[in-house]
């Protein structure tokens, strides 16, 4: 199952109390205090493990809470520290208060943050023995540990987003240019949760490539399924849009551009920013002949480049993959070269 939300109560350990007693030694008032202080308690840390892909486990294990410290014992000795729980989380988990602000984004393979924080340990009568009060008879409790609420957010780590209405090939797409294998019917929302492959380009490279459940007008007010998984796209550097250019779902197919695009932008304005490689799928049916000419001429017109392909049958996919990975390593050097100022992606254009 994926699971890309999930709400958690984290507690750090309570550190240990600090003790009393005293030494049995000739010569020194009532023995002497010698009651150690108490241990640490220990932290809750979450840590990026590269081969998870779901929040799954928190769906069974919401209360996590790391070890005690332990008391101070007498002859000076402190109580061990409380160990700290690890709990490990996929890359591209992002960490939020109760208040809804970012606490941590972790993407990087054994990046940490710590969540709750564990408790000081308690101060042994000994640390209160002073020239006039050589025998104290008191020490610290320890102090409790952080506890609080936290919500984990998955956003995948993919390099390229698929977005489309439902039902326009989005998956047949992946199923073709992966070795993924997405659920795939004629029927809307076939996909459900989002899928991942890899895509390898023949003597150059390869690219993380993600198939987002299918987008209508007013996913970003919550309707259909893709509003759930808007944040997905989030992260990705480009964009392949796939329109279903034969409209067997009785739609207009330029419109389906002009749609997805608005949603993408009411969610958020930096998606409306990425550089997309737009697919005109299922030119293998007779009825897209119709509409060909007519969207080539939308989609030049809004500054991207179009490509004609099928999915079905792979025509023109081969040439729409090596444009878009043109153009994903293009990013990339922007990036490289824009890093340590804003590394906000560069413009909407293909050209």
């Amino acid at each position: 199952m994926f699971v890309d939300r999930a709400k958690i109560w984290v507690k750090g350990g309570d550190g240990g109390n600090g003790c009393v007693a005293f030494r049995r030694e000739k010569y020194v008032p009532r023995g002497g205090p010698s009651g150690g202080d108490g241990g640490r308690g220990g932290n809750v840390v979450l840590v990026v493990d590269g081969g998870l892909r779901t929040l799954m486990d928190f769906k069974h294990k919401v209360h996590l809470k790391a070890e005690k410290g332990r008391n101070g014992q007498g002859s000076n000795m402190t109580g061990a520290d409380g160990a700290d729980l690890v709990v490990r989380v996929p890359p591209g988990t992002v960490v939020k208060a109760e208040d809804g602000s970012i606490l941590a984004d972790l993407t990087d393979e054994g990046q940490s943050f710590i969540a709750a924080r564990g408790g000081r340990g308690g101060r042994g009568n000994a640390r209160f023995a002073t020239p006039v009060r050589r025998a104290p008879r008191i020490a610290e409790r320890g102090a409790p540990g952080e506890e609080r609420w936290l919500t984990l957010e998955l956003k995948l780590l993919a390099d390229v987003g698929i977005v489309g209405f439902p039902n326009a090939g989005k998956s047949t797409l992946l199923s073709r240019v992966t070795s993924a294998r997405p659920r795939i019917g004629d029927f809307p929302f076939t996909t459900l949760t989002p899928n991942l492959g890899v895509v390898e380009v023949e003597g150059d490279g390869s690219f993380v490539l993600a198939d987002i459940p299918g987008l209508i007008e007013g996913a970003h007010e919550g309707k259909g399924l893709g509003h759930e998984f808007l944040r997905h796209i989030e992260r990705t550097r480009v964009l392949i849009h796939v329109i279903d250019a034969a409209g067997v779902d009785g739609r207009d197919p330029c419109s389906d551009f002009g749609v997805v695009n608005a949603e993408l932008g009411m969610h958020d304005p930096s998606l409306a920013g990425l550089p997309q490689v737009v697919a005109l799928n299922k030119i293998d049916l007779p009825q897209a002949s119709a509409n060909l000419q007519r969207l080539l001429e939308v989609v030049g017109n809004e500054g991207y480049e179009a490509f004609p392909i099928s999915a079905v049958t792979g025509e023109g996919v081969g040439r729409m993959i090596r444009r878009t990975y043109e153009v994903l390593r293009r990013q990339e050097e922007d990036a490289r070269a824009s890093r340590g100022s804003s590394g906000a992606p560069a413009g909407r254009g293909n050209g």
